[in-house]
């Protein structure tokens, strides 16, 4: 979720925040940006047109993308010619969700920058708020999938986790402004629970590896093995925690 805002035209404010938002005035938008982005001329405008706080926010992108390649190289480690007990193999897997958690500390990062400099800006929100679905959506999936979760109904059920990551966050993103606010303008809770609680997950799934409970050993195994209906009863905790995050009556107060 976005730490920053950003200020429209009309001089409304869109504010969008883990765990704090700042609102601010037409007075105080950096138009700087704006301008390199709307430029037709100049090299390397869009680089140029970057904030700190919005190149913090890529770092968090590159957590999540590292992590996914990381899931990548265990599914190439433990293919047909290769041991699923292999030690070597599985340190990759635990890179994979070591990344995760160093994403979450960027993305707290970002705002934190983002208020010191009091600059923040629509791009900025969009590129949390995409940086937050590789790391806390994407990542996380991956991740389950190179574990084992790999029937088709698995598949489904990943899916519906990820695209439940996408609509809260493109439903925060509209909605932010409109969520009650205290008196420094932040919002008072986070409608539904925020995305990177699916480190939470993460975690679940490290304690797994640690117990060598992965492949065809995941917790609870298979219903309707042999069918095509077959999956892991552990893939609904993903369902669950998208149906979590998309919520509407979940008020979550804020730090």
């Amino acid at each position: 979720m976005s730490k920053r805002t950003s200020v429209a035209a009309s001089g409304s404010a869109a504010s969008c925040s883990n765990d704090a938002s700042v609102s601010k005035s037409p007075a105080l938008k950096d138009n700087k940006q704006d301008l390199l982005l709307s430029s037709d001329v100049g090299h390397f405008s869009l680089v140029r047109a970057l904030h700190l706080a919005d190149l913090i926010t890529e770092l968090n992108g590159l957590c999540g993308i590292l992590s996914v390649f990381s899931s990548l190289r265990y599914c190439i480690a433990t293919g047909p010619l290769a041991s699923a007990l292999n030690t070597e193999a599985h340190s990759t897997l635990y890179w994979a969700l070591g990344f995760l958690p160093l994403g979450l500390f960027f993305d707290f990062f970002d705002g934190k920058v983002a208020r010191w400099r009091k600059k923040s800006s629509m791009m900025g929100q969009e590129l949390d708020s995409l940086a937050d679905l590789i790391s806390f959506g994407v990542a996380p999936a991956s991740a389950a999938f190179a574990m084992g979760l790999r029937t088709p109904v698995d598949h489904l059920l990943l899916g519906f986790f990820v695209l439940c990551g996408l609509t809260r966050l493109a439903r925060f993103n509209v909605t932010a402004a409109a969520i009650p606010k205290d008196a420094t303008g932040k919002a008072k809770y986070f409608e539904g629970t925020p995305i990177p609680t699916t480190l939470a997950t993460d975690a679940v799934m490290a304690y797994w590896i640690s117990k060598g409970w992965i492949h065809e050993a995941l917790p609870l195994g298979t219903l309707f093995t042999g069918t095509l209906l077959e999956f892991h009863p552990v893939a609904l905790m993903f369902a669950v925690h998208g149906c979590l995050m998309c919520s509407k009556t979940i008020h979550i107060p804020k730090p």
